[in-house]
């Protein structure tokens, strides 16, 4: 059997190529175009092959697709600071890449997770957020909900794609997805507070910190990831995939400095400083993970400290490591 991974060379995509290596004897073809992933975080096996190339480039989706029995579609531009600064080609990534890709999974009948993002959510007050529930975005002048507009219609194309074409596609809503691997180049919250503690810097929390979010080890959403598409049941549908315990952005900045015993200090720095002045943040981001559990019988769980300790023990030099086993 033959899995294509779109995206597979970035930090969850390299996670899922693990996981399926791991776990499978299948052969496995990444599509990349490593503008965010790297070359770096993929095994060294002839089991895996690469396709250096876009996910807006048709032909090669469907060249890739056309060998495969599985797909698993999550290339996307990511990153607050990434879509705020690219916008045009943010959109252009998150929605012509879905559509090719469900274009050509529907043309060779090949069943297909779609990544979605707890930013379709977007600012509602309303936690924790239900599948089914409204979304409440900000005026469409501000490009910061762009992404979360892109990836509210690739929900759409994949339930449109099930309801007239049969297609067996599911898609799961990441929650702040962390673990080994991610970058804080884009804005990413863990890894850029951790190598700020380790460098003695201080960490950079925009706002006054208050704002929470749910954060959910890369490990468990990789296995809910490959759960949901082997579940005939879950096809044509939406689920959050996310822990449901949330932490403010304060919390977590002091969970950093304590478990990395650094002297860093807590700064506190406007959005506008970064961001133009109409950049919004929503306050809140928990899912309701009711309909995962009945589904599939579990939801996430490891807890924040164990996430940070794994986060931490991957930058430290090798002497240091043994410190926060």
């Amino acid at each position: 059997m033959v899995t294509v991974i779109t995206g597979g060379g970035g930090f969850i995509g390299s996670h899922l190529v693990d996981a399926v290596l791991r776990e499978t004897s299948e052969r496995i073809i990444i599509l990349d175009d490593f503008s965010t992933g790297s070359p770096s975080n993929l095994p060294n096996t002839d089991r895996l092959e690469i396709v250096y190339g876009d996910v807006c480039d048709e032909a090669v989706v469907s060249e890739c697709i056309a060998r495969a029995e599985t797909v698993y579609h999550l290339a996307a531009a990511v990153g607050v600071e990434k879509i705020a600064n690219e916008p045009l080609e943010s959109l252009q990534t998150n929605l012509q890449g879905t559509e090719h890709v469900l274009e050509a999974a529907t043309e060779h009948d090949v069943p297909t997770f779609i990544a979605s993002s707890s930013e379709v959510y977007g600012k509602s007050g309303s936690v924790p957020f239900e599948e089914s529930d409204n979304r409440v975005l900000g005026p469409t002048e501000s490009l910061r909900w762009s992404y979360a507009s892109a990836k509210a219609i690739d929900e759409m194309f994949a339930q449109a794609y099930y309801e007239k074409h049969g297609l067996p596609v599911v898609v799961g809503r990441y929650f702040n997805i962390v673990g080994p691997r991610q970058t804080g180049q884009y804005g990413m919250v863990i890894p850029t507070f951790v190598e700020q503690a380790l460098s003695g810097e201080p960490l950079t929390v925009y706002g006054d910190g208050t704002q929470t979010r749910s954060f959910t080890h890369v490990r468990d959403a990789v296995q809910l990831t490959r759960e949901l598409l082997q579940t005939s049941r879950a096809h044509g549908d939406v689920f959050n995939v996310g822990s449901p315990n949330a932490t403010s952005i304060n919390e977590l900045a002091e969970r950093v400095i304590e478990l990395t015993s650094s002297d860093s200090e807590i700064e506190h720095v406007p959005y506008q400083v970064v961001f133009d002045e109409t950049f919004e943040e929503p306050q809140q981001r928990e899912p309701e993970v009711q309909k995962l559990e009945r589904t599939l019988g579990w939801y996430p769980e490891t807890d924040l400290d164990s996430i940070l300790r794994d986060v931490i023990r991957e930058r430290r030099p090798l002497s240091e490591r043994e410190e926060i086993a």
